[in-house]
């Protein structure tokens, strides 16, 4: 059904540690009300090509806006470095709105999102630190490697499945139930399917804008309209993807990798299905605020989270768990398929028809 565009990434078949594609490519928590600003000690004077000195923060503290992780890197990050997190959690479009609200005084230092297309748009319009390259940047994976843009604006911290396909099997076994996206199209799943909202869940719009860059966008709309018409359900954020099938509203699912495979683990009855074609991807991305007066903090944030003892702790402590990490030497939960195949949207060009996709999204799907 969807044959891989030019403009895409794929990790090939190993979804573990996975070689480079063609050209280079290119969320969610629950919401939380927006956390105040703090306090900061004396501002960095870095340059934007330096990096920064040894880790003594002194209680500098830095803004970070993300929608996953806090519980994680806000204490592992201020005992490595002295440094002190101001977060500000929420989901994608509640953070990107925060974001273009504060345009013209901008409170935070870094933003990390699973979001990539709507971090490139930041980059492209000139809000983002760049020409300054991370140290354990080196160590990035051949298909992390394709993610980092030439400006160095933003770099790649792990990519998960937006998308995988789950059933229920107390109503499917695996011979009936859908093997690929085309499948959640057929009558036989009618007024089944559900998926999250892209105008709303970070990771969403990563997974629709790969089937409208890899089919072409007038095909894209045709296999969405097919969908629409199929009865699909749209949910504003995955975990409201899950509760639909816990409450038996939907037998089948797009679903984010982390919240199915916790779903399965927590003794549903469903199967997960990585499709041959492979999962639409979406990449955790972080970038630093052009104009920060904290650099050096931010600069420290950044390199913590290219860190691979930091990602192995996401790994096997995090709720959004299930990922490929971007650093080698980092391992993946045993339990994800090792043969996961992730594709990935070209983040200039799902940047560019952002807009026009989530508003075709919110002008035809039914809720």
């Amino acid at each position: 059904m969807v044959a891989a565009a030019c403009g895409n990434s794929d990790n090939g078949s190993n979804g573990g540690n996975a070689g480079a594609s063609s050209a280079p490519a290119s969320t969610e928590a629950a919401s939380t009300a927006p956390a105040s600003e703090s306090a900061s000690a004396s501002p960095s004077a870095s340059d934007a090509g330096a990096s920064p000195s040894a880790a003594n923060g002194n209680g500098e503290t830095l803004t970070v806006y993300l929608n996953d992780f806090d519980d994680i890197v806000k204490p592992m990050f201020e005992e490595q470095t002295g440094y002190k997190l101001n977060i500000v959690s929420g989901n994608g479009a509640e953070i990107m709105s925060r974001i273009e609200a504060e345009k013209g005084n901008p409170h935070w230092d870094v933003v990390w999102m699973d979001s990539m297309p709507s971090i490139e748009g930041l980059d492209e319009s000139g809000q983002l630190l760049d020409g300054w390259a991370p140290k354990g940047a080196d160590k990035l994976t051949d298909f992390a490697k394709k993610f980092v843009p030439a400006s160095q604006g933003y770099y790649p911290t792990g990519t998960h499945a937006a998308g995988v396909i789950v059933y229920n099997t107390g109503k499917f076994d695996e011979a009936s139930a859908p093997k690929t996206w085309k499948d959640l199209a057929d009558p036989k799943f009618k007024n089944m399917v559900g998926m999250a909202d892209p105008a709303v869940a970070a990771p969403a719009y990563p997974f629709v804008a790969y089937f409208f860059q890899s089919l072409g966008m007038d095909a894209g709309k045709d296999y969405f309209s097919s969908l629409i018409k199929n009865g699909v359900h749209v949910y504003p954020k995955n975990p409201n993807v899950t509760d639909a099938l816990k409450g038996g509203e939907i037998q089948v699912a797009a679903l984010q990798e982390s919240n199915a495979y916790a779903y399965k683990n927590g003794g549903a009855p469903i199967n997960i299905v990585w499709p041959e074609d492979g999962s639409p991807g979406s990449v955790r991305v972080a970038a630093i605020q052009k104009n920060t007066q904290h650099a050096d903090a931010a600069k420290a944030f950044v390199e913590f989270l290219l860190d691979p003892k930091t990602q192995q702790a996401l790994i096997d402590k995090g709720d959004e768990s299930y990922f490929e990490p971007s650093i080698q030497g980092v391992t993946a939960k045993p339990d994800r398929d090792a043969n996961a195949k992730l594709v990935v949207a070209d983040a200039p060009w799902a940047s560019k028809n952002e807009a026009e996709i989530k508003m075709w999204f919110a002008d035809n799907s039914v809720k």
